[in-house]
């Protein structure tokens, strides 16, 4: 296969459209009025457009001797409505944006398809849009990690296969693409994943239509309706329309009941910091490692690029025609912008229809992934420094190009497979937060400046949110694959332009080498 340059060097060469007041500031935070050169009566007002749930993918075939499912997804090119009546060039796993919900039961294999239709070059943003797709929360092994410069191009495709052997949780599949990633996600490659098992169906939560996927994500637009982005920036990107599952500012009506949402940022940078309108609280259930062991009310959900909360909110006290919104109080170092305080809205429509799934146990699960570790059970610390240097975003003043340059062998760190290792994670810099993804593991977070971690944090996690000055504990055990792995900062933006290198969990076997072990192939694709 002829394969283009993968350096950012060359990348950074595009010539893109964009506008500069997209980019995070230097510090504190910024107000604005609005980023998108649209006019403002083409933006719709919060809560007039409906909420809607992305459609849950069906297997092609499934093979009953080995319960493995087959999906096939094409990532291609489409023209649609996220902003009413107007037209926006978007990129889509089977042309919508989200991607449909693929949803596994634990242990049952899938094997997913993704088909790379997409053009030679981005029709507005002008880059060549390669393409790699990771589960992201999931154990996979190298190959099938979506390991950034294991790249498909437009006219091939590759079958990504899954164990499933993840607890029940909220993962998702997004682009993953060296020096693209902040650009594909943004025109929309991105879609939920959720792996139910038996514990987590048994529970009498919320089910069913009960159990809403809500992916938050910002946008700007164009004053022809297109994506606004500005390349040409390494910060971030902040928009001023807020978006829940491709739409803006959307309003659900529920009955008076408990409803659990499954809550992930979606964005390129926004973090987020969540409340009720009502002040009241929301119960964590989930994060982005599974179920925690008990219920955490918390009447404020803070929310990094990627991070998985699952909560359940109780409507039930509240009369018809009652409408509670779920706002976003921001984050440091941020920008605002007028409406960037409102996520969605609920209106109260009357009575529950169903009690059943209507509680929250005292206990969810007893044994949550790698929450009974301690520092005490580490055989080393390693400590990994996040900062901007020369002009470039570096782990240890290390970047994804160096990892091209050792032609893909430079790792930061190399447990053996097993070893339970502490991370010490240090973000000296006041004008940034970074949050920070370890591919293949869940880990549990020891503390935060010392402090202990937050109550919406005791679960297994994958990502942190690593705020302002501050160092963070973690502790992990390594496995249950062999292979390099990625760490970055899930700031796409910052992920692009370079802040990943990797780490590798036991031997380097040829067998499971992320880019040569299972490499794309040319369309036409045989049959699944």
């Amino acid at each position: 296969m002829d394969s283009p340059s993968l350096s950012r060097r060359d990348t950074l060469k595009l010539s893109v459209l964009g506008a500069a007041t997209l980019a995070l500031p230097v510090a504190g935070v910024v107000a604005a009025k609005r980023a998108s050169e649209i006019a403002e009566n083409r933006i719709p007002e919060p809560f007039t457009v409906p909420y809607q749930a992305p459609p849950v993918l069906a297997p092609v075939r499934t093979d009953p001797a080995t319960r493995t499912s087959f999906y096939e997804i094409t990532q291609r090119p489409f023209r649609g409505q996220i902003l009413p009546g107007v037209q926006t060039t978007l990129f889509g796993y089977n042309g919508m944006v989200p991607g449909p919900t693929i949803r596994a039961r634990r242990n049952e294999p899938s094997v997913v398809r993704q088909i790379n239709t997409l053009p030679e070059q981005h029709p507005t943003l002008g880059y060549q849009p390669w393409t790699s797709t990771h589960l992201h929360g999931a154990p996979s092994l190298p190959q099938f990690d979506g390991y950034a410069s294991d790249i498909s191009l437009p006219g091939q495709y590759k079958d990504y296969r899954y164990s499933n052997s993840e607890d029940a949780r909220t993962l998702w599949y997004h682009d993953h693409c060296v020096h693209h990633t902040a650009e594909n996600v943004y025109s929309g490659l991105a879609g939920q994943y959720h792996v139910i098992d038996t514990l987590e169906q048994s529970l009498p939560i919320p089910h069913g239509d009960y159990e809403l996927p809500v992916s938050i994500g910002d946008a700007a637009f164009r004053k022809d309706g297109e994506l606004l982005f500005d390349n040409r920036s390494e910060s971030g990107l902040m928009g001023d329309v807020i978006l829940v599952n491709g739409r803006p500012w959307p309003l659900l009506r529920v009955e008076q009941r408990k409803y659990r949402l499954r809550i992930l940022n979606a964005s390129v940078a926004r973090g987020y910091r969540l409340r009720l309108s009502t002040g009241a609280p929301m119960t964590v259930i989930a994060t982005d490692g599974g179920l925690v062991r008990t219920p955490q009310p918390v009447t404020e959900l803070l929310l990094g690029v990627a991070e998985r909360y699952e909560v359940i909110i109780d409507f039930a006290g509240l009369r018809a025609g009652q409408r509670v919104e779920l706002r976003n109080a921001g984050v440091k170092n941020a920008i605002d912008y007028d409406h960037t305080d409102k996520v969605m809205a609920f209106e109260v429509t009357g009575p529950a229809t169903s009690t059943v799934g209507n509680e929250i146990p005292a206990e969810l699960n007893p044994t949550p992934k790698n929450m009974h570790l301690t520092a005490a059970d580490a055989v080393r610390t390693r400590r990994l420094r996040f900062r901007r240097q020369g002009g470039e975003w570096t782990i240890d003043q290390l970047t994804w190009q160096d990892v091209i340059d050792s032609e893909f062998r430079d790792v930061r760190a190399d447990p053996a497979l097993g070893d339970i290792e502490v991370w010490e994670l240090q973000n000296n810099s006041g004008g940034w937060n970074h949050p920070i993804h370890l591919h293949l593991v869940d880990f549990r977070i020891l503390d935060r400046n010392g402090r202990p971690p937050r109550a919406q944090e005791l679960g297994p996690k994958d990502v942190v949110y690593l705020g302002e000055n501050e160092t963070i504990r973690l502790v992990t055990q390594f496995g249950p694959n062999e292979g390099r792995y990625m760490i970055h900062c899930h700031n796409t933006v910052h992920e692009d332009h370079d802040m990943m290198h990797q780490f590798r969990v036991g031997r380097d076997l040829p067998q499971n080498d992320p880019i040569t072990a299972a490499p794309p192939q040319n369309l036409p694709a045989s049959p699944l």
